[in-house]
């Protein structure tokens, strides 16, 4: 018994360690990508191809490393994956051109994206199934918090290092820790399969994630119906869909002859897994929100850019404790009663943004609630749904869950996006219409010399006008302003219409996020007797 709970806590371990380093890895580069830039000598655009290209290989690896986990074994899978992303972080510190290091950063990717798969297909092939919420909250935490925290622990080790190459240098001695500890300490796990691999189908499955991914990146936030009709955007959009309707029909008729599919075509099938997809989905794209967290309380809250990222904490922490809830939830009154928890939670958290957040502390209260309800969802109650009754290809199926709520997260900034900048672009409107009204309110607050009335007059004229003024023109305008009292008030006048912006655009992407979180919880209303009927058969 003993040596069991031991084993237990290895597995835990070694699978925790692992996912929190890849899942902190994109976020840990935003830290450091101007750097980056400047190092390679390359412009914005380019340098974000770092970022991209992981992207897109963590999408085409993920679906391909939970089949070979179910056919090849997920102790080995797992070592080759760490092994992998140790290599590819060594390649990227060391990239001595830009070309290399995106190569590099690609080979990082492949060896990421399956980490967190292997690790939940072990625990759900391993563990039994009263402990199996748990240990899933517990790397759905790891997950979320990471993906958090990068940022913030990337601006750490910048700091301190003053090279962007540790940043990635830190995952080499924890890579060769787990590759070794991972031999001694994991027992292996897989599935009978019979056959060959699956190679038409995984190269055919490649190819329409490419498309699919790259096209979706090319989408713009604020433009986003017209952005769908340009080249870089639908002719991959397009062939994607046609390569995966290509590869569904491949995948049937193998299937059909007693092969092994990459795709898994006979859950697909099956409408709980069809909700739990879509509530991947919808997930993904509730997580995304989490982002724009810093931009916000920079935005609207007045906190320093070099602080913002430090707001991220509340909802970290948070996110951490609902992961945990969301396993015990699953555990004790299963995983449908956990999504509906997290879809009200959530909604709740994120209402609160728009409507009720006037200081910070109203802010680290609505980021905790709407932190809690995301990381409820995190790892349990869909891992558990995408699985249940499966007696092999458990690595595919949360695969496909992962891809899934990885196409969530990339829609859905580009749409949050857009609300944003949407909300900025009514700066001059705001100004025609508001400015007056709030620089009268805000003169009568002021103790106004003589002078400064006298040079307010002068200037009165022009704000008079103000609907033709951009927020650069009025700050010009401004700063020929003597009288440094008249001068704070004017200040203060134009960052309450920029705030005032500022809060249109967030408000509209935290009520698609209430909208998200409320779809969430309808489509477990459904789900509840679609899959108390399928239990029963």
């Amino acid at each position: 018994m003993t040596n069991t709970k031991t084993s237990q806590t290895w597995v835990l371990t070694l699978f925790a360690l692992g996912v929190f380093m890849a899942a902190l890895d994109n976020g840990i580069i935003s830290a450091a990508l101007t750097t980056i830039n400047s190092s390679f000598n390359v412009e914005a655009n380019w340098g974000a191809w770092g970022v991209t290209l992981y992207t897109l290989g963590l999408a085409i690896s993920v679906p391909i490393v939970g089949k070979l986990s179910d056919r090849y074994g997920r102790k080995k899978l797992f070592i080759v994956e760490i092994a992998l992303f140790g290599l590819g972080s060594l390649l990227v510190a060391l990239s001595p051109n830009f070309t290399f290091y995106l190569i590099a950063r690609f080979i990082q990717a492949m060896g990421g994206g399956g980490i967190f798969i292997i690790g939940t297909s072990y625990v759900v092939s391993t563990l039994p199934a009263e402990k199996q919420g748990k240990a899933l909250g517990l790397l759905g935490g790891m997950n979320g918090v990471a993906a958090v925290l990068g940022p913030n622990i990337g601006s750490v080790i910048l700091d301190l290092t003053g090279s962007w190459h540790w940043l990635f240098l830190i995952n080499v001695p924890i890579a060769i820790f787990l590759v070794i500890m991972g031999f001694l300490k994991l027992e292996e796990t897989k599935d009978a399969v019979p056959g060959k691999l699956d190679m038409t189908g995984t190269v055919l499955l490649s190819i329409a994630i490419l498309g699919i991914m790259y096209g979706l990146t090319n989408i713009e936030g604020i433009n986003f119906f017209s952005s769908l009709i340009e080249p870089t955007v639908y002719p991959y959009l397009l062939a994607g869909i046609i390569v995966l309707f290509i590869l569904y029909f491949y995948e049937t008729r193998l299937e059909r002859r007693g092969g092994d599919p990459i795709l898994p075509v006979a859950l697909m099938r099956q409408p709980t897994y069809l909700l739990t997809l879509l509530l991947g989905l919808l997930s993904g794209a509730m997580l995304a929100a989490m982002i724009f967290i810093p931009a916000f309380s920079e935005q609207v809250l007045g906190i320093k850019s070099e602080h913002a990222g430090y707001w991220m904490t509340p909802l970290a922490l948070a996110a951490g404790i609902g992961a945990a809830v969301g396993g015990i939830l699953v555990d004790k009154r299963g995983p449908v009663l956990a999504v509906l928890f997290s879809g009200l939670v959530a909604a709740i958290g994120f209402f609160l943004f728009p409507t009720w957040i006037d200081a910070k502390w109203q802010f680290v209260i609505a980021s905790v609630i709407g932190g809690v309800g995301m990381g409820v969802l995190l790892g349990a109650p869909l891992n558990i749904l995408a699985t249940e009754k499966l007696e092999a290809n458990k690595g595919t199926a949360l695969a496909s869950l992962s891809l899934i709520r990885t196409i969530g997260m990339t829609i859905a900034p580009t749409i949050y996006g857009g609300f944003i900048a949407r909300g900025f672009s009514e700066i001059p409107s705001l100004f025609k219409n508001d400015f007056q009204g709030i620089l009268q309110q805000n003169v009568q607050q002021a103790n106004l010399s003589e002078q400064a009335t006298a040079e307010l007059a002068q200037v009165g004229s022009q704000f008079a006008a103000g609907g033709q003024f951009s927020e650069e023109q009025m700050m010009m305008v401004v700063q020929n302003i003597q009288d440094p009292t008249l001068k704070e008030v004017i200040l203060n006048s134009v960052n309450e219409v920029t705030v005032m912006a500022a809060q249109n655009g967030y408000g509209g992407l935290f009520y698609s996020a209430v909208i998200i979180a409320i779809c969430i919880f309808a489509v477990g209303l459904i789900l509840k007797p679609i899959r108390k009927k399928s239990l029963e058969i």
